[in-house]
C-alpha cells in the first residue's frame, strides 16, 4: 500500500532523483527493444522491464524520494487518506496533475467515497501502467480517469465495459452503464448497451435492474423493432410492473403504454388485460384507440383491413419473438462439417384471421459456400484442370426459403432473422442478429467473421452453432379505400 502516515518525507540525495533515473532506464529499455540488431547475429535484447516496474511500484509503496504529496479527503470523513508520489510520474501520465503540482508540492483532492475507495489503485496505475477491475468498480475508475485526463485509462476501462456486457453479477449493470455513458456522452458504449439490452431483453426484465431503468431507455428500448423476447404481452407484463414501481406523471405513462404494439397481442390476451391490469384501467382513455384498432386488426382479413388502416408502421410489425409460433431454435452439431437442412412451421401472420394458417420454411446452412467469384472455372485445355480453390475460401451460408406459394401470401411480405446465441461468462447470450431479405432469402454477412474450423470459437458452444430462427410477417397496405 502507499504510505498513509502524515510525517513530510525526506528527500534523501540517493533517492531524490530515484524517479528520473528509473524513468531514463525504462526508456533506454525500450529504445534497446526497438533497435534493429538483424544485421548482428550476436546481438540480444536484455529485457529487465518487470524488474524497473516492481522498482517503480516500489518507490510509491515506500516514499522513497516522494516529492509530493497528495491529501485525498470525502465529505463523509475527517480523515485523509496520504500518498507520498512523485511529480514526475503523475505529470507524465495526467497533465491534471501536472497542472496541480506545477507551483505546490501538497494538494488536497476532494472525492466522492466511490472513487475514493479506488484512488490507490488508480495512482498505482500511474505508476505501473496496469490494473484490475471488478464490475462495480468500473464507472468509478472511469471517472477518476476522466477527471485527470488519464486517457489511456479512460479507453482501457470504456473497452472493458463493452466486453463485459455479459458479465453476471447480482444487481446488474449494463443499465447503470447507459444511464452513465449517456452523462458522458460515450455514443460508443451507450450503443452497446442499448443493443445488449434489446438482443437479450427477456434476461433484463426478470432481473433486478429492469426496475433502475429510466423513462429515456425505456421508451427508446419500445421503439425498437429488434427486441428478442417471448411475445408481446410479456413486454406488457414488464412494462405493467415498471410503471407500478415507478409511478411515473401520468403523460410519461401514456407515452410508454401507447409504444406497446397491442396487434401483436391475441384477442383472447386483450379481453384479460382489459379486465385485469390495474395499469390499463387507469390510463385506458389514452390507448383506448389503440385496442379497438387491434380487436378490428383480429378480426377482419389483412387485406380488408389495408384497405382502410396504415399498416405499414412500427405497430403492426413484429419484433423477434421467440414463441414457437414465430420461428424455431436449430443447434447445428459440427457446423465446420458439411451442409445441413431442417424445416419448421409458422403461423401466416400475427392476424387471429391468419392463426390456423401455417407456413412450412426450408432451411440450408452450409458452412462453405463459394461466392461465385471463388468458384471454379474450367479450362479450355485437354486436361480441363480445375483452378484450385481453398475450403478457407468459402463462407457460411444461410438459406430460407417457403416450402410452397399460396394465394394465402397476397399482401404479405416475411423478414427472417437469424440470432446466434454465445456462451460468454458461463451465458448463453444473443450476441449477433442477422436479417435476410426476401429477394435474396440470404445474408451477405452471415457470420462473415466466425471461425467455424476452431473448436475455441466464440460462435460455438460445446462445438455446436446455436440459431433461433424468427419469421416476422409484414402486411402491407395495397389498395386506399376512402372512409
Amino acid at each position: 500500500m502507499a504510505r498513509l502516515t502524515g510525517a513530510r518525507p525526506v528527500a534523501a540525495h540517493r533517492w531524490g532523483c530515484a524517479a528520473t533515473a528509473f524513468l531514463l532506464l525504462l526508456l533506454t529499455v525500450q529504445a534497446a527493444q526497438k533497435a534493429d540488431l538483424s544485421g548482428d547475429a550476436t546481438a540480444a535484447t536484455i529485457n529487465h522491464s518487470l524488474t524497473l516496474l516492481q522498482r517503480l511500484q516500489e518507490l510509491l509503496q515506500n516514499g522513497n524520494g516522494s516529492d509530493s504529496v497528495l491529501r485525498v479527503r470525502t465529505a463523509a470523513s475527517d480523515e485523509a487518506k496520504v500518498f507520498h508520489t512523485h511529480q514526475l510520474l503523475l505529470s507524465l501520465q495526467s497533465e491534471v496533475f501536472e497542472s496541480l503540482l506545477r507551483n505546490q508540492s501538497v494538494i488536497t483532492l476532494h472525492e466522492p467515497p466511490e472513487t475514493a475507495a479506488l484512488f490507490e489503485k488508480f495512482i498505482k496505475y500511474l505508476y505501473c501502467g496496469g490494473v484490475s477491475i471488478l464490475l462495480h468498480q468500473a464507472i468509478p475508475m472511469h471517472q477518476l480517469a476522466s477527471k485527470y485526463r488519464v486517457w489511456g485509462l479512460q479507453r482501457g476501462v470504456a473497452d472493458y465495459m463493452k466486453t463485459h456486457l455479459a458479465s453476471e453479477s447480482s444487481q446488474g449493470h449494463v443499465v447503470g452503464w447507459y444511464h452513465y455513458a449517456v452523462r458522458i456522452g460515450d455514443t460508443a458504449l451507450q450503443e452497446s448497451c442499448l443493443q445488449f439490452l434489446a438482443w437479450n431483453l427477456s434476461a433484463v426484465l426478470g432481473s433486478a435492474e429492469w426496475g433502475s431503468v429510466s423513462v429515456e431507455l425505456l421508451l427508446l428500448l419500445l421503439e425498437r423493432s429488434d427486441l428478442v423476447l417471448h411475445s408481446e404481452l410479456e413486454l406488457y407484463t414488464a412494462v405493467e410492473g415498471w410503471l407500478g414501481r415507478r409511478q411515473p406523471e401520468g403523460p410519461v405513462a401514456e407515452r410508454v403504454l401507447r409504444a406497446i404494439r397491442y396487434p401483436m397481442i391475441a384477442p383472447s390476451q386483450l379481453f384479460r388485460l382489459q379486465a385485469q391490469s390495474a395499469v390499463l384501467a387507469r390510463h385506458y382513455s389514452a390507448v383506448q384507440d389503440l385496442l379497438f384498432q387491434a380487436f378490428q386488426f383480429h378480426a377482419a382479413s389483412p387485406l380488408h383491413f389495408a384497405k382502410y388502416f396504415d399498416v405499414n408502421c412500427s405497430m403492426f410489425l413484429p419484433r423477434n419473438y421467440l414463441a414457437p409460433s414465430w420461428g424455431s431454435q436449430w443447434v447445428i452439431n459440427n457446423p465446420a462439417r458439411d451442409d445441413r437442412s431442417t424445416s419448421f412451421q409458422t403461423q401466416l401472420g400475427p392476424s387471429s384471421h391468419d392463426a390456423g394458417k401455417r407456413v412450412t420454411w426450408n432451411v440450408l446452412f452450409s458452412p462453405r459456400w463459394l461466392p461465385v467469384s471463388l468458384r471454379p472455372v474450367y479450362s479450355d485445355s485437354v486436361s480441363g484442370a480445375v483452378q484450385a480453390v481453398r475450403i478457407e475460401d468459402g463462407r457460411p451460408r444461410l438459406v430460407i426459403t417457403p416450402a410452397m406459394s399460396s394465394p394465402d401470401f397476397s399482401g404479405v411480405s416475411f423478414q427472417k432473422t437469424v440470432l446466434v446465441g454465445v456462451r460468454q461468462q458461463g451465458r448463453v447470450l444473443v450476441k449477433h442478429a442477422y436479417s435476410f431479405h426476401q429477394s435474396s432469402d440470404e445474408a451477405a454477412d452471415f457470420l462473415a467473421h466466425a471461425d467455424l474450423q476452431k473448436r475455441t470459437s466464440e460462435y460455438l458452444i460445446d462445438n455446436s452453432l446455436h440459431l433461433h430462427i424468427i419469421i416476422k410477417p409484414v402486411y402491407h397496405s395495397l389498395i386506399k379505400v376512402k372512409k
